[in-house]
């Protein structure tokens, strides 16, 4: 929205903006007679704002009284570069706007009669959004209230009897140790992500070992068996036992102790003698 014109005189570092014209009518004996109102704001877009109302019976002149309305209700507002200091929230009848600052580049994403307040003020860079009723007049309303809400550094500084810059380098210094906190816990992240991948690079190693070492054990698709323990011990035994037999056969034979057999007992004899016919001689 372009500014409709400069006031002349002293008014001249004011601008003006026509948020809202309003035509109503009242019915008499000849006819309809029609009236203007018109809502404008004004500022110096340096932290200087206002509205005003005005009526007449033709639109330039409800224009010019709500002009110099605006102008006589001019309110000095605290601002932050090209943004507002904080938060804050305006009221008006059914109206609510929600104000918040925003970074450098942003510029002003409002509706068409906020945006007018905003910049009437010469501000930039802002957030806002609306609640409730969205007539002009009050959201232009509700946006005044909102804006002499804001207080400065400064301000505080005075209502409080405190120093800022003490708190500033209180925060900074928290804002390090949150930083240091922060990266520890991210390094201590990595380091628990590295151990579980070491884990699972080592639990696939040994899988795939294992699949070789199945691979060998089978022939023609069919895994073989290995045999129990006690089996194994005794093919070992069978193997060496021939080995042995070889190696006493290979020796000559006089290496080989001579064997001694023990002396032959005297058996006694078992034959019979022969009998004889001839009796003994009896002697008397």
């Amino acid at each position: 929205m372009k500014p409709r014109r400069q006031a002349e005189t002293f008014e001249k570092e004011y601008f003006d903006y026509v948020v809202k014209i309003n035509r109503t009518a009242k019915v008499v004996k000849g006819g309809r007679r029609f009236s203007f109102s018109a809502l404008v704001v004004a500022g110096n877009k340096a932290g200087l704002v206002g509205f005003g109302l005005g009526k007449a019976n033709e639109v330039p002149l409800a224009v010019e009284k709500a002009y110099k309305k605006a102008v006589k209700n001019l309110q000095r507002i605290p601002l932050k570069g090209t943004s507002i200091p904080h938060k804050v929230v305006g009221h008006f009848g059914a109206s609510k706007v929600l104000l918040l600052p925003a970074s450098p580049g942003t510029g002003i994403i409002a509706c068409a009669a906020v945006r007018a307040v905003l910049e009437a003020l010469g501000i930039h860079d802002v957030l806002t959004k609306s609640f409730g009723s969205n007539n002009p007049a009050n959201l232009v309303k509700a946006v005044m209230n909102g804006l002499l809400q804001l207080r400065s550094r400064q301000d505080i500084e005075n209502l409080r009897g405190v120093n800022l810059v003490e708190l500033d380098e209180k925060e900074k210094a928290y804002e390090i140790a949150v930083a240091e906190a922060r990266a520890r816990q991210e390094k201590l992240a990595q380091f628990q992500k590295e151990r579980e991948e070491e884990k699972l690079r080592k639990q696939e190693e040994a899988k795939k070992r294992k699949e070789a070492r199945t691979r060998q054990k089978t022939r023609g698709g069919r895994q073989l068996r290995r045999p129990p323990l006690r089996r194994r011990k005794e093919e070992a035994d069978d193997k060496q036992q021939p080995q042995e037999k070889s190696t006493d056969q290979a020796k000559p034979a006089e290496d080989k102790p001579a064997e001694t057999k023990p002396a032959e007992q005297a058996k006694p004899s078992t034959q019979e003698q022969p009998k004889t016919d001839e009796k003994p001689d009896k002697t008397e």
